[in-house]
Order: C-alpha cells, then sequence, then structure tokens
C-alpha cells in the first residue's frame, strides 16, 4: 500500500516554480494595495468610528423606532416600490437595445479599431457619469416624475451592458463564425448565426442581473423627484417619521429579494 502511493505521488508532476520576476511583481502588486490602505486611514477618518458609541442614547432612540414599523399607508408604500420596480425594468429594457449595437462595435475581434475606439470612449463615459447626475439633468429637462429615472438608468446601465457583452463577444469559439464564413455568408450573417447564438445566454444573464441592481438604484433615484418609492422615502425621513422610513425598508428589501429569486429562476434555465 505504502509502494502504491509512493508512486501514484511520484506519477503527479510539480507545479511549475514560479519566476522570481513573477514573485516581485506579485510583492509589488499586494505591497501597494497594503500601503495605499495605511495611507488611506486618516484621509478616511477610521480613527473616529468611536463616535459609533459616543451618542449611544440617540442611536438606540433610532434604532427603537426602526424595530416599530407603521404600516398604516402600506397601500402608499407597495404602489411606489411598484413603479420603482416599473422604472428599472423600462431603464434595463432600453439599455439592452442600446448594449447590443455598442457591443458588438467594441468588440475588438468583429469590429475595426477605428470603431472599437471611439465607442468605448463613449461606453466609458457613461459607466462613469453617476445615474444621479444623469437623473438630475433629465429632472431639468423633462420635470419630475418617473421618466427622468427611466432614461438615467437607461444611460447608464448601457454603458455596463456595452462593456459586458463586449467581453462576452471577445471569448466566443471563433469555429461557429468561421463555419459561417466558409459558406460564404456576410459579417452580418457571421453575426447573427456565429456570434449570437454563442452569447446570448450570457447576455441575457448580465440584463437580468442589471435589472436587480436598478431596482436599488431607482430607489435612490426618487431622492431627486425621479418617481418611485424614493421620493417617499425622502420625504418621511426628512419628517423624521422612523417608523415609516422602517417600513419603506421593508418594502424595498422585500421587493428586491423577490426580484432577485425570479431573476435566479429564470438564469437557472437560460444557463
Amino acid at each position: 500500500m505504502t509502494e502504491t502511493a509512493a508512486t501514484t505521488a511520484a506519477t503527479i508532476p510539480n507545479p511549475p516554480a514560479k519566476p522570481l520576476g513573477a514573485w516581485v511583481l506579485d510583492v509589488l502588486i499586494w505591497g501597494g494595495v497594503a500601503a495605499l490602505l495605511v495611507y488611506s486611514f486618516g484621509p478616511v477618518e477610521l480613527g473616529n468610528i468611536s463616535r459609533l458609541f459616543s451618542n449611544s442614547e440617540n442611536t438606540q432612540n433610532f434604532a427603537r423606532e426602526l424595530l416599530r414599523p407603521d404600516f398604516t399607508d402600506w397601500r402608499l408604500f407597495v404602489a411606489k416600490m411598484w413603479e420603482t420596480v416599473q422604472i428599472a425594468l423600462w431603464g434595463t429594457f432600453l439599455a439592452v437595445f442600446a448594449a447590443i449595437p455598442m457591443g458588438l462595435a467594441a468588440a475588438r475581434n468583429i469590429a475595426p479599431v477605428w470603431v472599437v475606439t471611439p465607442v468605448r470612449w463613449l461606453m466609458n463615459l457613461l459607466r462613469s457619469i453617476p445615474d444621479l447626475v444623469i437623473g438630475l439633468l433629465f429632472v431639468v429637462a423633462v420635470g419630475l416624475g418617473p421618466l427622468p429615472g427611466v432614461l438615467a438608468i437607461a444611460l447608464n446601465t448601457a454603458g455596463v451592458l456595452a462593456k459586458l457583452f463586449s467581453e462576452a463577444v471577445e471569448s466566443i469559439d471563433k469555429g461557429p463564425v468561421e463555419g459561417v464564413r466558409a459558406t460564404g455568408a456576410t459579417k452580418l450573417h457571421e453575426i447573427m448565426w456565429g456570434v449570437i447564438p454563442q452569447v446570448a445566454p450570457l447576455w441575457t444573464s448580465f440584463a437580468l442581473y442589471r435589472f436587480e441592481s436598478n431596482s436599488r438604484s431607482a430607489t435612490v433615484l426618487g431622492l431627486i423627484g425621479a418617481g418611485g418609492i424614493g421620493q417617499v422615502l425622502f420625504d418621511r425621513m426628512n419628517a423624521f417619521d422612523f417608523r415609516d422610513v422602517s417600513a419603506i425598508v421593508i418594502v424595498v428589501v422585500i421587493a428586491v429579494t423577490l426580484i432577485d429569486m425570479l431573476s435566479q429562476a429564470m438564469r437557472k434555465r437560460l444557463l
């Protein structure tokens, strides 16, 4: 038995030794991360974390109110949460249609560099501007209501999804594309029959994940008057009505949990 174990161990190849340059690079990277954490300790005021306990009486009163949710206006809360979900749904829907052509145009393996470069700049621009800023611009342009929220989510999500879509396209198997090309098909046919079938499940998974995220983002957008339950939450917080705030948070948590369960079920059928 010992000889067999020794023979088996001898047949297992040893992992390749890491080159000295790779070790040095790892030390520099992780050492840099550690140094940055130490350097950032003061600017982020982690030393003042004791303030959490200095006003313990106020914290206890606040927590006591949050633990007694008031569902008197539950119909209003549910209606506004449903409006928030609809904002997220339409924002994601519009973003997907904008992200598909951008994702294809930003993929280096199917688009020329003179197309990829400006499209990637546009994607970076859409992703870098916070959706709150975009929402404020649309509030000024079209007024208060859910429409600014839909448009803000659509633009910001389009930039994120376009990047994910392009990365999925760049990782496809070239075989099906070359097979379609061998039939004398055009570039459009290569994309339709060689690319899209490979990335469609992954694209759908990305879109569902962003819909979950947008359901939470739409809540925050309500704080600037872009509709949904966030506006009611902001009003209740300004009125120091923390029992209503607690009820609203519970409604949001339940809604997001249900969306997450539905999204997971749909992803399991696709992947």
